[in-house]
């Protein structure tokens, strides 16, 4: 498949001014050296906190986190993909493009991508017809007629129908044109025997949901059984694939997305029927988790777009547990919580069908914030009127709070807590846990964590810097066996992304246009390293190598590749610690025999040596910085 080279890529870069292609949208107001500004077009406010940077080539909202290059403001403004933004850019500074080919392996995985979606579009197409036409799906008609869903809603969310037969799709697929590979990486279908052979259709008898991305092509399928005292699960879905990975998902989002924003209130549902109920009776501003309770990613999507979650999950006590493991992804993102209780017995479709959307709206407008909806339910238990029930509900509570990573959010709430449970302040902050390294973000200005870059810790962020930055120390870094170690070091993908590039430190141009293809989060990520610059490590004394904090220090000098050699030094020191933890928990196990022991005690030894080695100091040669 023809892609566009990277040079043609610089060239598109450099020829476009951020400042004039943004201000070809809109006006942009100038305010002080290379700074304009605008009221931001990604979301609805009054005061302009949308800025472009003529210098860095680059914009930031502090309201809802937007940022990038010029590639990412067309891709987001039009809603369009990588490839389409630079061919505007290009007409509009009069490059010609012309394409290159991709390797047999891009080729491939493109090929294979492009296939699966027109599989999982042609097939939402054709479970749509059956439900629509055949003679089989009348009980499916029926079901979906109960629940008061019309032949409108279903053609506007493509509801469908898999017929109850073994093979009906997977025979269909394959008269299409499908490959068996295809349609077998698809998901739609399930092999016999694990790791290959026959396979049967994954859905069977089910009313067909179509799981879609952002940007509205369908990537999976939903399927809830007819009969409500089956055996079966109640609902079946897609497996992970190349297309779909279930905790990136949110149901609903690539027709919510502009309520979403309108309202900055997102009514998190648990399935999609009660999520098309709500947005066919005029509630809008909905989404759902594939499954009931949210992943990081989940999380940090949503902040995007709202400030706020309203949980609306079943009164039930799976419900009550989906809220209460939904709370740390939605807190890490300081998005602030509320509790919608439903009746007992009650859905939120269910009660729209009963007594209307107003009901529904009011419910929604009565929602407590989480933590006094916690303490409500703790207050009825009988336990909660003792000393030790009290003290053991504010140990819990504190748990929750301390997955708040703003300070000051966490102050205020931590306050309101402590008053509601009639303790002191002092008393309740004892039981807060500091919120850990990979929770804790930078202050900010008000505003500015919706941008929600990745974060690394200061080694890893300082050898993305040096590897952006110097030649040297890029050179240095990509002699070591970079592969090996980054792949069992957590949290070091956008590091191996980093080394992985072929670009020339100092590159501004084909640096942008790599940055406008990574994910917002990663680009933001970046961009803040090579804003804040190096974070010099404070290395303690040699002869304690595993116990290697790095520190941030203001005003001292450093040297690029001394730098990536000690941050790389204290990686290598970080794996053998963890292994060394790791032996001495298996030696302390009572199953391990003698001889293992001795194996491991060998280990030890060679660990211990290979400590020595990384921890004898580098002398680089200043000529090579």
């Amino acid at each position: 498949m023809p892609r566009i080279p990277d040079e043609i890529i610089q060239q598109i870069a450099a020829a476009n001014d951020i400042v004039d292609v943004i201000g070809g949208y809109f006006p942009l107001k100038k305010v002080s050296g290379p700074n304009f500004r605008a009221l931001c077009p990604f979301h609805r406010e009054k005061t302009p906190s949308f800025n472009v940077n003529q210098a860095r080539q680059a914009y930031h909202c502090f309201g809802c986190g937007a940022n990038g290059t010029v590639f990412r403001f067309v891709m987001e403004y039009e809603s369009t993909d990588f490839v389409s933004a630079a061919r505007k850019l290009a007409e509009r500074a009069g490059i010609r493009i012309e394409m290159t080919e991709f390797s047999a392996e891009e080729e491939g995985r493109s090929k294979l991508r492009r296939r699966l979606l027109a599989l999982h579009q042609q097939a939402a197409d054709w479970f749509h017809y059956n439900l629509l036409k055949t003679e089989g799906a009348q009980p499916a008609r029926d079901y979906l007629k109960g629940r008061g869903f019309t032949s409108e809603v279903a053609k506007a969310w493509k509801i469908g129908y898999a017929p109850d037969a073994w093979d009906a799709l997977s025979g269909w697929a394959v008269s299409q044109g499908f490959t068996r590979e295809e349609i077998r990486q698809s998901g739609l279908v399930s092999s016999r025997e694990e790791g290959g052979g026959d396979f049967y259709d994954r859905f069977r008898g089910r009313v067909m949901f179509p799981i879609c991305n952002d940007q509205g092509e369908v990537i999976a399928f939903s399927g809830r059984v007819l009969d409500a005292d089956a055996k079966a699960a109640k609902y079946v879905n897609s497996p992970e694939t190349m297309l779909f990975t279930k905790g990136n998902v949110l149901f609903g989002l690539h027709k919510s997305k502009r309520p979403l924003i309108d309202k900055r209130v997102a009514i998190v549902l648990e399935g999609q029927i009660d999520l098309i109920s709500a947005f066919e009776a005029g509630i809008q501003n909905v989404i759902a988790p594939q499954g009931t309770a949210f992943t990081e990613k989940q999380a940090h999507i949503l902040k995007r777009y709202v400030e706020e979650v309203v949980l609306c999950f079943d009164s039930d006590t799976a419900g009550q547990k989906a809220a209460d493991r939904s709370l740390p992804s939605l807190l890490g993102e300081n998005l602030s919580v509320r509790v919608a209780a439903l009746p007992a017995g009650d859905d939120p479709d269910s009660l729209i069908r009963k007594k209307g959307a107003e009901a529904f709206t009011a419910l929604i407008d009565g929602a407590k914030d989480f933590f006094d909806y916690q303490i409500a339910r703790a207050a009825a238990a009988p336990d909660f009127a003792t000393p030790r029930g009290r003290m053991q509900f504010a140990r819990r509570m504190a748990a929750w709070v301390s997955l708040i990573t703003d300070s000051m959010l966490r102050e205020a709430v931590s306050n309101k807590v402590a008053t509601r449970l009639e303790i002191s302040m002092q008393e309740f902050v004892k039981l807060l846990k500091r919120p850990q390294a990979s929770q804790t973000r930078e202050e900010q200005p008000k505003g500015a964590e919706s941008a929600a870059p990745l974060q690394l810790d200061p080694v890893g962020a300082n050898l993305v810097l040096v590897a952006l930055t110097d030649a040297g120390a890029r050179t240095w870094l990509l002699q070591q066996e970079w592969k090996e170690l980054l792949s069992s070091e957590p949290e070091m993908d956008l590091l191996a992304k980093v080394l992985a590039l072929d670009i020339t430190p100092g590159d501004s141009a084909g640096l942008n246009s790599w940055l406008a293809t990574l994910p917002g989060n990663e680009e933001a990520g970046i961009r803040r390293i090579l804003e804040r610059g190096v974070l010099p490590l404070s290395l303690p004394s040699r002869h304690d190598a595993v116990s290697i904090r790095p520190e941030e220090t203001v005003g001292k000098s450093w040297h690029p590749l001394k730098t990536a050699q000690d941050a790389w030094c204290f990686l290598q020191q970080r794996q053998i610690k963890r292994r060394l933890d790791s032996i001495n928990a298996i030696l302390k196990a009572p199953e391990t025999t003698q001889k293992e022991a001795l194996e491991l005690q060998k280990e030890i030894l060679d660990l211990q040596r290979r400590l020595t080695d990384i921890a004898r100091p580098f002398s680089p040669n200043p000529d090579q910085e």
